[in-house]
């Protein structure tokens, strides 16, 4: 399996809490399989019966007090030492093209999940085990926004650095959702890949059904408010299709205004980058900044450069760029000095595109009291300094000389700026 002095590439964690026997023929497949691969593997078994024998041959067991599949994988989860953790059961049909699947993919994303439902997966489930299975992961996946089909599967591949640096307080079934939304909230990524599923014969499944479901229905709530929530490395990204047609629209518009200022400007350093889908049209040799390491975790998939600091000390020589990008940041920073780096590290002659709310539009006062009540978890107790465009057009045009380009407003509400910057 895994020979003395050398690191452990996988660990295969099979839950079995409940279980007095796990099938020793089961198992000899899944050797089988990951010897195919050849790795260094360790296959951890973990039962909630400590004082009952469990027969698993040379797999190691994890015994545990406590009951619950959520404190199997924690328990699982804390033991592996391989760098990947496969979470699987033991009576899965065909292990060899699962793992090998898996294992395949590992490059490829930070948590790949084997899914029923994506294209070339299939279930072999009862009929209303099925039906609760598909309506469960529609209408949660949707509720709290995320672009996976099968959130539901346990079958994952995890780099095991990610999950041990996780805080999970759920207990049971609902663990998946938990770590899906933990996973993707520090901004790390998640791929589905096909996978066949054969359930478990003689499965209690109503059982098994309402207590899946409850796990859902408990924990819904609290994982809503952490995806609608600042501290969603995705936040940004995922406003762009929001569920909510004024969140959608809003953040359409900011898109809409800020690449068309960006256009013919040359390279750009965007301060204060967070996730937003911007970053993906800035052009060649751009730097996206953000203070958050999870931001920039996100923002991998734009392939562009990053780099992690303030914006009181940003990391490039003065005169560095031509154009220089800051929307929605200064209204989360104190007012003294906030506008001298941009000053800075902006070229002569240069573009600087400002946005900000504009805190002398009564339509802005009331945008900002709805958006408290509808998502009190967002942004707008975060606006520690209120700008108004008098105040910003004082400061860069009359103060530093710069020339007003551009000035647009969304809904009467948020101020878009572009300023160029004087030759001498």
């Amino acid at each position: 399996m895994n020979p003395v002095n050398l690191p452990c590439e996988l660990s295969i964690i099979i839950p079995a809490v409940g279980k007095t026997q796990v099938d020793e023929g089961a198992l000899s497949q899944i050797r089988v399989a990951l010897a195919s691969l050849s790795i260094r593997f360790e296959i951890l078994v973990v039962t909630s019966r400590p004082n009952q024998t469990v027969h698993v041959g040379d797999a190691e067991v994890v015994s545990i007090s406590s009951h619950g599949y959520g404190n199997a994988l924690q328990a699982g989860f804390e033991r592996a030492v391989g760098e990947f953790i496969v979470v699987m059961d033991v009576d899965q049909k065909d292990p060899a093209r699962f793992l090998r699947d898996l294992w395949d993919a590992r490059a490829t994303a930070d948590v790949v999940i084997a899914s029923r439902y994506v294209s070339g997966g299939k279930t072999h489930m009862p009929f209303l085990r099925t039906f609760f299975s598909r309506a469960l992961n529609v209408v949660f996946s949707r509720g709290l926004d995320f672009q996976i089909r099968d959130m539901s599967c346990g079958f994952r591949l995890y780099k095991a650095q990610i999950v041990k640096n996780l805080t999970l307080v759920c207990t049971d079934y609902d663990i998946l959702q938990e770590i899906l939304v933990s996973v993707l909230m520090e901004g790390y990524h998640i791929r589905e890949i096909p996978f066949e599923y054969h359930a478990a014969d003689g499965e209690e499944v109503f059982l098994r059904i309402a207590r899946f479901g409850m796990a859902y229905l408990k924990t819904f709530a609290r994982l809503w408010k952490l995806r609608n929530s600042i501290a969603s490395a995705d936040y940004d990204a995922r406003a762009y299709n929001s569920l909510m047609p004024p969140q959608r629209y809003w953040q359409r518009q900011r898109y809409k205004h800020i690449t068309g200022l960006l256009k013919d400007q040359g390279k750009c350093l965007d301060v204060g980058c967070g996730s937003s889908r911007i970053i993906g049209k800035l052009p060649a040799g751009s730097i996206a900044v953000d203070i958050l390491h999870r931001k920039l975790r996100y923002v991998r998939r734009y392939e562009k450069m990053r780099a992690q600091a303030s914006l009181f000390n940003l990391p490039v020589e003065s005169g560095a760029f031509p154009c220089v990008l800051c929307s929605q940041v200064v209204e989360h920073i104190p007012r003294p000095g906030a506008m001298d780096e941009l000053d800075r590290v902006l070229q002569p002659g240069g573009f600087l595109i400002l946005g900000t709310p504009d805190y002398a539009k009564w339509q802005w006062i009331v945008i900002e009291w709805l958006y408290k009540v509808i998502l009190p978890q967002a942004y707008a107790d975060e606006h520690i300094t209120h700008y108004t465009c008098k105040e910003l057009v004082d400061e860069f045009v009359g103060k530093r000389g710069y020339q007003l380009i551009a000035r647009h407003y969304i809904l009467q509400g948020e101020l878009i700026l572009g300023l160029r910057k004087p030759q001498h």
